[in-house]
């Protein structure tokens, strides 16, 4: 544990669940951003901070060396060479129903690149279009776990999970029109969906959906020889 002013950073985190500590950026000042983000590229881990708008990641990346803005998910991200090696045990496929969706499903798929993880993505693939899932079919029954995000009514996730045998991370996003209350309506279809093997994430929660994903798609933990986990020089 490290007490900084703002922040009680859990360097041991990753030894524990095998995932890394990230920051939440969207409330934090710039001055304790760029606090926690200096402490934490000291360490031997990936560091990633989500949720952090182009005013405020322009103020730190001047100000922190070695961060990296990632504009369409929103990650400020460091210390790449310490991304993990050979923890996959296959690869999580990212789909979304359109292309507003793609900040949710960029934030998943930066966080498991981060996190050491196989990813591939299939954008814009929604149900107004069935064909353009259906298509891909022999790709989606290759991957180990999928991440499909929707709004709008949500329905997406519940088609993917019909049709591959990998568990699928539902994941509405705030798009939509009125009715669509911000990704409520999205997020009670996918939580009244009657297709098997899917469970769901909070509204817009890509980090989250990474997580998940990543816990199903790591080859075990802790790695036998513990190279990739190992503990963090007091």
């Amino acid at each position: 544990m490290e007490v900084l002013d703002a922040a009680r950073l859990d360097h041991h985190r990753i030894l524990r669940t095998g995932l890394p500590e990230a920051v939440f950026g969207e409330s934090k000042t710039v001055d304790q951003l760029v606090d926690i983000l200096q402490a934490m590229l000291k360490r031997p881990t990936v560091v990633l901070a989500t949720r952090v708008d182009q005013r405020k990641a322009d103020q730190v990346c001047e100000r922190v060396k070695g961060i990296r803005y990632q504009k369409t998910s929103g990650l400020l991200t460091g210390n790449e060479e310490y991304i993990p090696e050979n923890i996959s045990r296959g690869t999580v496929m990212i789909v979304t129903a359109g292309t507003s969706d793609m900040p949710v499903a960029e934030e998943a798929r930066l966080c498991l690149k981060y996190f050491g993880h196989s990813v591939e993505t299939l954008y814009d693939a929604g149900v107004a279009g069935i064909h353009r899932i259906l298509a891909h079919g022999e790709r989606l029954q290759q991957a180990s776990v999928l991440i499909v995000v929707a709004g709008m009514e949500g329905a997406l996730p519940s088609v993917v999970a019909g049709i591959t045998p990998a568990p699928v991370i539902a994941v509405p996003s705030s798009i939509g029109y009125g009715t669509g209350a911000g990704g409520f309506s999205a997020l009670l279809g996918m939580l009244n969906s009657c297709a098997s093997g899917m469970a769901v994430v909070n509204i817009d929660n890509g980090f989250g959906a990474a997580c998940m994903a990543a816990a199903i798609n790591r080859k075990r933990f802790p790695p036998e020889s513990g190279e990739h986990f190992s503990p963090p020089t007091e």
